[in-house]
């Protein structure tokens, strides 16, 4: 127990930043992921290719190399200058985003063509069928996969620990290098993994609830 309350301070300010970068992650993820994938499936030729390009190249690249664009490619480019932790959020953000847009292009192509057919034959233009008719039904089958992928993204906060944002994963590290009793080691590691099962409990919870209030309003 004293690795837990004896070190409080850092558990503290690791599980905050965890929570920050998969917040901040998830929400930068979900605007993005929306719009690239309602580029996926838009009708212009140019935005589906862009689409594709991104998702392809993107999904395909591990989280680490991705990483190490933003920390140390990223500032050669003297765009607008960020911090480890919202370099770590845009990084998350980015990646995510790839699983985000195929989630919600999966649940897309659940609805019916027939209604967008419909919603442009009276004269609606793409942006209005794809927020009032397609993306409100289409929302109900993204449910599952996206709290997949958002469990994905909390586990993947860990990568930052690499990339000096002290995180669980780097408090785990940092208190475990300090111990001095041979059974710290586990402890660290049982209470990290204890901490994560809890966060992605939550998450399931989230999921069935979600799935329940949505297949009442049928």
């Amino acid at each position: 127990m004293d690795v837990i309350f004896g070190n409080l301070d850092l558990w503290g300010e690791a599980l905050g930043n965890t929570l920050i970068l998969f917040f901040g992650g998830g929400a930068l993820a979900l605007v993005l992921g929306f719009i690239v994938a309602a580029m996926r499936v838009s009708p212009v030729p140019i935005a589906r290719a862009v689409a594709i390009v991104y998702v392809n190249w993107i999904r395909n690249t591990p989280l680490t190399l991705v990483f190490f664009f933003f920390v140390f490619a990223y500032p050669q480019l003297d765009l607008v200058p960020l911090d480890y932790i919202p370099t770590a959020i845009v990084a998350l953000g980015v990646y995510t985003a790839t699983y985000v847009a195929e989630a919600i292009r999966a649940g897309i192509n659940t609805v019916q063509p027939g209604q967008a057919e419909a919603a442009r034959a009276i004269g609606l233009p793409y942006g209005k069928v794809m927020t009032l008719i397609v993306l409100p039904q289409a929302v109900r089958a993204v449910v599952p996969p996206m709290i997949s992928v958002f469990i994905a993204l909390l586990k993947n906060t860990t990568v930052a620990a690499g990339f000096s944002v002290a995180e669980m994963a780097a408090a785990r590290a940092s208190i475990s290098d300090s111990g001095d009793r041979p059974g710290t080691l586990m402890e660290i590691l049982l209470l990290t993994a204890a901490v994560f099962v809890a966060l992605v409990m939550l998450l399931s919870w989230l999921q069935r609830a979600l799935e329940k209030k949505w297949r009442i309003a049928r």
